[in-house]
């Protein structure tokens, strides 16, 4: 089996249009949330949300035509396996059959759903436009990353709500593996921020309320004040790589990947299951598939929180971390970028992978902002307010959804105790 390495980055966030900025701003912990500009938000209970900063020009890689036809997620994708490509080194053209694409998506489409629709009520049907099928569909991210890109191995989207990219590296990874790919784009993509996607999260009862006046205070995972979650767009895209590939290219890889863990509860279609034992299932599985010991690794280990901001997911998780660690639970460093950047929904596993693998280069564990008043239930060290500097050679990614999807990823330092 080969040895899995990242060797790029890419993404477009509500923080930053590319990895730097978007690092930056994690570091420094300042909020990418604020009041919408793009929809109507007047009569909606929630007018914030993480909106990708200005305009996106269209990339020198791409034809203004292609470019015009293209949804909003579809865009971000391309531009995020851009910065990617170049951050690995590759070509961004002519990328070849062992180059393959698997992208997440969790409400693929949804800017272009809502446009034609509308045209379709207003103006008829004879004005819907021709490209929607081609611009809504769930894998035009995917499928146009390999046009822009020019690989022609196996390209498709997994969809499974907020753990869909983090089930793309899954899917990922095992190519890699498997020796089916030498290169693999993934990540993921999403653009919700519709009036359609926000009001269904609002008349859930899954948003955070009340903040249109101090949007920078709305996410607050493990806070006792917590009200939910905050919805966002963008892109995390990561480039993986074959051990093979990257010593014939002499390439750099930023990080290891070493194992994961999927499961699922079986419990609801939208509320964890109480007791935890779903989400610590993945995150044993992936320790067991990287060789660790939960107790050995825990004081070197940075986990990425899921860390929503939603009443149930944030007590959950932290029982689950303890189910996964046990005593050694209170020696993980945690944190939930959620906090900075909003949720991203299907994009959030491969942006969060981006922050993992940062954290292990940087030694510099990104903080949980507006963790003001710590809730009694949510009790392990989650950074509160400061990133803070720390050796560590582990990070775990969570990845939790609705549909009952626990989806968990471990990586490695490069240069750590298994090389």
């Amino acid at each position: 089996m080969q040895r899995v390495f990242v060797t790029g980055l890419g993404a477009v966030t509500p923080v930053g249009n590319d990895v730097p900025t978007t690092w930056e701003a994690l570091v420094a912990g300042r909020s990418g949330i604020r009041p919408l500009t793009r929809i109507e938000t007047a009569d909606l209970a929630c007018g914030i949300g993480g909106e990708v900063p200005g305009e996106l020009d269209e990339p020198a890689f791409l034809e203004v035509k292609q470019w015009r036809h293209l949804d909003r997620a579809t865009r971000f994708a391309v531009i995020g396996a851009g910065e990617a490509l170049a951050d690995a080194g590759l070509p961004q053209a002519d990328l070849g059959p062992r180059v393959a694409v698997v992208l997440g998506a969790g409400l693929s489409g949804m800017e272009t759903l809502q446009i034609q629709t509308e045209r379709l009520l207003e103006k008829g049907p004879g004005r819907v436009s021709p490209h929607t099928i081609p611009e809504l569909m769930p894998n035009a991210t995917a499928g146009n990353v390999c046009l822009a890109f020019g690989a022609t191995g196996a390209s498709y989207v997994t969809s499974c709500a907020c753990a869909s990219s983090a089930q793309a590296v899954v899917d990922a990874y095992e190519m890699i593996r498997r020796g089916t790919a030498d290169v693999v784009i993934t990540g993921g993509s999403e653009s919700s921020l519709t009036r359609l996607g926000m009001a269904s999260f609002i008349r859930m009862k899954a948003m955070a309320t009340g903040f249109d006046e101090t949007p920078e205070k709305a996410c607050r995972p493990f806070d006792a004040n917590r009200r939910g979650l905050v919805m966002s767009e963008g892109s995390g895209i990561v480039v993986l790589e074959s051990e093979e590939s990257v010593a014939r290219r002499g390439a750099k890889p930023r990080a290891e990947v070493v194992g994961y863990g999927v499961s699922t509860d079986a419990y609801h279609i939208v509320a964890p299951k109480p007791d935890g034992t779903g989400a610590a299932a993945a995150v044993t599985q992936a320790l067991g598939m990287a060789g660790l010991d939960a107790g050995d690794i825990a004081g070197r280990t940075y986990v990425n929180a899921h860390g929503t901001g939603t009443p149930m997911n944030d007590a959950i998780e932290t029982r689950a971390l303890k189910l996964a660690f046990g005593e050694s639970a209170s020696r993980l460093r945690v944190s939930s970028t959620k906090s900075v950047t909003g949720h991203l929904i299907g994009a959030a596993g491969g942006l969060e992978l981006l922050a993992c693998t940062l954290t292990l280069q940087n030694g510099l564990v990104p903080p949980t902002i507006n963790l003001d008043d710590p809730d009694p239930d949510c009790d392990l060290d989650y950074t509160p307010h400061e990133a803070v500097t720390a050796d560590v050679e582990y990070a775990v990614s969570n990845s939790f959804a609705f549909g009952g999807h626990n989806v968990c990823l471990a990586v490695r330092r490069v240069g750590g105790s298994g090389d």
